[in-house]
């Protein structure tokens, strides 16, 4: 099947901020004195930033307020946007741009279609924000992967329909996200040979990725 567009997770795909990530959660957590490690943290990978607080908080000596909850999610997301804007190019993840070269070469378009809600700033940090045809982030959907939510708009603002569209993620989880809108899905990395992919890539460097859309 000729596929005429091309879906693009954030984490993982394009980049990688899980350090990023995990240096605010420890700040926090330490400061609380909560114990934190980057075995928890692997917990809090695709989960939202509540939902990650809650899977912290397991190992709190204490009840928290919602009120609490709600102040230390904000600083925490606060203290990653401070560390994210440091981001820059040379933090893409291998292939990404011989990627777009290629797709912009044969008409593909190329959307974003991500939970983060930070994805935007990441994205003019990454200097790519000009090669995307379509961005949806977290404050474009109420409903995030493994609803397919983000995909479906994704497509819709690509002007195309679902089936015409390739998804690239990294988690297994969130290729049923992709499923669910009717999509192909590529695995990335350690999402590979599960069996919701139609591909597995080592990464967006994987000569494989060009016979997609051969």
């Amino acid at each position: 099947m000729l596929f005429r567009g091309a879906v693009f997770d954030l984490d993982g795909v394009i980049v990688c901020t899980d350090k990023y990530h995990f240096l605010a959660w420890k700040e926090l957590a330490d400061r609380e004195g909560i114990y934190f490690d980057e075995k928890i943290n692997e917990r809090l990978r695709g989960v939202s930033r509540m939902q990650s607080l809650e899977i912290i908080l397991e190992r709190a000596g204490r009840a928290y307020t919602e009120e609490e909850k709600n102040r230390m999610a904000e600083e925490k997301n606060s203290r990653y946007r401070e560390l994210i804007a440091g981001i820059t190019p040379a933090e893409l993840l291998p292939g990404v741009l011989s990627l777009f070269d290629f797709l912009k070469k044969k008409g593909i378009g190329i959307a974003l279609g991500s939970s983060s809600k930070n994805a935007k700033p990441i994205l003019g940090s990454l200097g790519i924000a000009d090669r995307f045809d379509a961005v949806v982030d977290g404050n474009d959907i109420q409903r995030s992967k493994p609803d397919p939510q983000v995909f479906s708009l994704a497509a819709e603002r690509l002007g195309l329909p679902a089936d015409e569209c390739f998804v690239f993620e990294d988690a297994e989880g969130w290729l049923l996200a992709g499923k669910r809108a009717g999509m192909k899905t590529a695995a990335v990395g350690a999402a590979g040979g599960g069996p919701l992919a139609d591909y597995s890539l080592r990464d967006l460097a994987d000569a494989r990725v060009y016979d997609i859309f051969a």
